[in-house]
């Protein structure tokens, strides 16, 4: 596969371009690869409208050229998007079925990175979750992970999603699997350069 030249991040629920992760490798970008175009969008609570962003935004992206690394909801959209455009991706304890885990937060919500910041969950979002999930569904088998297409780092010690249920969404991938961790990925400058290595940045 070619060097990716363009590198998409696509942060969690409730997150923001400024998380811990989105950070580091947005740094390690900058220091190490800085003719990279790297964009890390803050994406709006409603899936539908999320991934229309994205899509626009990655539009005169070379297909071959392009990355996406997402974490946690983010990682199951860069699934969806990888699926879409064929572009290698990199999934950071991926959401399997978020319109099954997030019905429960319906209702106004917070960011982590800034508690001041307000949204509203609302209940049209769990279906366009599923309808990205039947997406998934319909073109994963059709167009089958590979371990240089499609890479997980996932933490057994998760503890908001089951390790088993992102193992099967990452099948085919190369998949590295963490005894313990967190959601967070809370050590994740011991694994940034395993991603970076799968990523292959020009």
């Amino acid at each position: 596969m070619n060097d990716t030249t363009h590198l998409l991040y696509l942060h969690g629920f409730r997150s923001s371009p400024l998380s811990t992760k989105a950070r580091a490798v947005a740094e390690r970008v900058a220091r190490d690869h800085p003719a990279v175009h790297w964009w890390c969008p803050q994406l709006p609570p409603s899936p539908r409208e999320a991934m229309a962003l994205v899509r626009h935004g990655v539009a005169g992206w070379p297909g071959e050229r392009m990355a996406v690394v997402g974490s946690s909801l983010g990682g199951f959209y860069a699934r969806w998007l990888s699926l879409q455009t064929g572009c290698r991706a990199a999934l950071l304890n991926p959401a399997p079925f978020p319109a099954r885990d997030l019905a429960a937060h319906i209702g106004e919500q917070t960011t982590w990175q800034n508690p001041s910041e307000r949204f509203f969950f609302e209940p049209r979002f769990v279906d366009e979750l599923l309808a990205l999930q039947a997406d998934i569904e319909r073109l994963a088998p059709e167009r089958p992970a590979t371990p240089d297409g499609l890479f997980a780092l996932l933490a057994k010690g998760d503890e908001l999603l089951d390790w088993r249920e992102m193992q099967a969404f990452a099948h085919g991938g190369t998949i590295r699997l963490l005894d313990g961790s967190d959601h967070a990925i809370s050590d994740f400058d011991h694994h940034i350069d395993a991603l970076l290595s799968f990523l292959r940045l020009a």
